[in-house]
């Protein structure tokens, strides 16, 4: 049985839409990404991941979605940047953020702390539900140990160490959903509402989907290859 607590209970069984660009991406900017969150909304989206707080607080105010917030932080001599730090995750609830996703991987973290301890400080410091973003079954199991309200597939694929697929780790979303009550987020290289419902099936407590619906550009660039194939 999942453990489900106040606003996650809303996110259940529904599309989450992350609407986000980095810096150098042309539809960077709150106004651009409040626009999209509205956009997802009106579309039929349960929820919202929006990065930095200039971000989710212009999310905030154009949509009554739970957002769930992140603050991607490139530090040097760092491979995570997904709300690496506690001051990050604080910056995030103070941004008006009703989740926090952080990186939650078994890679080396900032402030000397492991992913465990690093998601007891925030849930402790900002008093909201914490996302465990993971690339493996055993960081997804450790995260659930740790606290984690949820568990997310975000980053299988984007460490050295997770499986490296075109597809989405179904097989990661299926072993986990039956190995921890905490609600497991699918999440990464979900590209087809096809993909989507497979997620569900295999026992997702819900979907998160964000270059296929907010990337125009890696949007445009899947006709442009199939043309040119």
């Amino acid at each position: 049985m999942h453990r489900e607590t106040g606003i996650i209970v809303q996110l259940r069984g529904g599309l989450i839409v992350s609407c986000q660009a980095e810096a150098y991406e042309p539809m960077r900017g709150g106004r651009i990404m409040a626009a999209m969150a509205r956009a997802a909304s009106e579309g039929g989206a349960v929820g919202i991941r929006a990065n930095g707080p200039a971000d989710i607080q212009a999310v905030r105010r154009v949509v009554s979605l739970p957002v769930i917030g992140i603050f991607k932080v490139d530090l040097p001599g760092w491979e995570v940047r997904i709300t690496p730090r506690l001051e990050d995750a604080n910056l995030v609830a103070q941004a008006g953020a009703q989740i926090i996703a952080l990186d939650a991987t078994q890679r080396p973290h900032p402030e000397n702390l492991t992913a465990s301890e690093l998601i007891q400080a925030v849930k402790q410091s900002a008093g909201c539900p914490v996302m465990a973003d993971i690339s493996t079954f055993e960081e997804g199991v450790a995260a659930a140990q740790a606290g984690a309200d949820l568990v997310a597939t975000t980053l299988s694929g984007y460490t050295s160490y997770s499986p490296q697929q075109v597809e989405p780790d179904f097989d990661l979303v299926h072993r986990l959903s039956r190995a921890i009550t905490v609600p497991v987020i699918a999440e990464g290289r979900i590209a087809t509402p096809q993909h989507a419902r497979r997620m569900l099936d295999l026992g997702a407590y819900a979907v998160a989907v964000g270059s296929a619906i907010t990337r125009p550009q890696w949007i445009t660039r899947q006709f442009a290859q199939a043309l040119s194939a």
